[in-house]
């Protein structure tokens, strides 16, 4: 009799460990199923909500990570693995690798922020982590800038995120400052009267904000006058070079001078020489 009940309890266990581990593979096989349907449901969402690619493509690829991870805890517990050590040594193994990836937690964080806020997008042309360049390209680890000499820099995220990012395209205008002189003998209203009708003339440059021209200040030797004019990005550079070469043209062709600076020397014959002082 005592060795039926002894088979039998075996039997009973037996039966009972084949149960979990159907149990145990049917968590997995039927959770890992679910969790890639709802990461896929997930990312549709963020598409629609126009969310970067690759931020929903990663987002997509950490819930999917989450999820699988509760399966397998899931798993052992059906098991009979007890959750709380192995919850603790997730833990535990998650702190160790986060200090030892401190550096990069921090560029793919700002990555993911600079992704979500957008405070510049490919093709814009910033100051960012003190680098001047046309943004070529934005991932989760770092920003390409391609530089004015065409050399590409690839700066760290975290290290954009950290200080201030200056951004010269996204306002869609930019204003150009152009300063010059004319001489003490010219007519200062004349002057600043052919640079308002040099504005009126060239549609590149915007009339709100409205261009002007101001006196800056009495310099030695000039009369100081200041430019400031809007225009589009592209138009930026065409247009400040088009008109200071109309400036000149007609300042030249009106007799008003832009002076050089020049400074006169006085020679006095017959005067003794100074030695140098010891």
């Amino acid at each position: 009799m005592h060795d039926f009940l002894v088979r039998l309890h075996f039997s009973e266990a037996g039966i009972q460990l084949i149960f979990n581990i159907l149990g145990a593979l049917a968590i997995l096989v039927i959770g890992m199923w679910l969790a890639a349907r709802l990461a896929n449901v997930a990312m549709r969402a963020m598409q629609r909500a126009n969310i970067d690619s690759t931020l929903s493509g990663f987002l997509r690829n950490a819930i999917n990570g989450v999820l699988i991870v509760l399966l397998v805890v899931m798993a052992l517990q059906q098991l009979g693995v007890p959750s709380a050590p192995l919850i603790a040594a997730l833990s535990t193994a998650g702190l160790a690798i986060g200090l030892a990836l401190q550096g990069s937690l921090s560029n793919l964080a700002w990555g993911v922020l600079l992704i979500v806020f957008r405070p510049f997008k490919v093709g814009d042309f910033i100051t960012a982590a003190g680098v001047d360049g046309t943004v070529e390209g934005i991932n989760l680890m770092h920003t390409l800038l391609v530089l004015p000499d065409n050399r590409e820099a690839i700066v760290p995220n975290g290290k954009i995120g950290a200080d201030a990012i200056v951004n010269f395209n996204r306002r869609g205008v930019r204003r150009f400052e152009v300063k010059l002189g004319i001489a003490y003998k010219d007519d200062v209203g004349k002057a600043m009267a052919t640079v308002q009708a040099l504005f009126a003339a060239d549609a590149r440059i915007l009339r709100t904000p409205a261009p002007g021209i101001w006196t800056e200040s009495l310099g030695v030797g000039a009369v100081n006058l200041v430019i400031r004019a809007y225009t589009k990005i592209d138009d930026l550079w065409p247009a400040q070079t088009d008109l200071l070469r109309a400036i000149k043209e007609r300042f030249e062709a009106d007799g008003i001078s832009i002076p050089v600076p020049q400074r006169e020397l006085t020679v006095v014959q017959g005067a003794p020489l100074v030695p140098p002082q010891a």
